[in-house]
């Protein structure tokens, strides 16, 4: 018998050993299942709080495509009243500046359409030069003004909301150099 104790608890110990092994094997299971599960939640939120900056952004800026082209609009009608104004045949005519006041009314109905659809002119005379907004398109000698202020706007610039819509285009001030004075004074 003293065998038969031994090899039951031989055989008691073989299996509470198999046991361990089965309930580490086990709790490591559910750490990895929990570890799993904890992954695939934060997954789904991170998911979901994408989703809804696309859906955000959708709403902002659907129309970035739309508001960018209706400036073309509004450029011709500026370029259009320039060309008017400055027409020698059509200054002599009487109706004029009924014809301009309308191109006023119109030009005023579609800034006011991008104000309310939130297109907002970039300002720019007087202005430091700023890469972000503007765009320097020519630098002009100024002894006046200050070296990168903007002190000619070639082309209005526009923002949709926080977004920029069109950089201005401008022309920036540099201060005048000593050798074009030289040479000034040789002509």
């Amino acid at each position: 018998m003293s065998d038969k104790n031994k090899k039951s608890s031989e055989e008691q110990k073989k299996e509470g050993s198999e046991e361990k092994i089965k309930d580490r094997s086990l709790g490591e299971k559910l750490k990895d299942t929990e570890d799993k599960l904890l992954r695939s939640l934060a997954e789904v939120e991170n998911q979901r709080r994408r989703f809804e900056k696309e859906i955000k952004d959708a709403f902002e800026f659907g129309s970035f495509n739309f508001a960018k082209e209706s400036l073309a609009i509004l450029d011709n009608l500026q370029r259009a009243k320039e060309a008017i104004k400055n027409d020698s045949v059509l200054k002599v005519n009487k109706d004029l500046n009924k014809f301009l006041e309308n191109i006023d009314i119109i030009e005023k109905d579609l800034l006011s359409i991008f104000e309310r659809n939130n297109i907002k002119k970039i300002e720019t005379k007087g202005k430091k030069f700023d890469p972000n907004l503007h765009q320097a398109m020519t630098e002009i000698e100024d002894a006046t003004a200050e070296k990168g202020t903007i002190i000619q706007e070639i082309q209005s610039g526009y923002m949709l909301g926080e977004r920029l819509l069109r950089p201005a285009l401008v022309g920036i001030a540099k201060k005048k150099t000593e050798k074009n004075e030289e040479n000034k004074e040789k002509k």
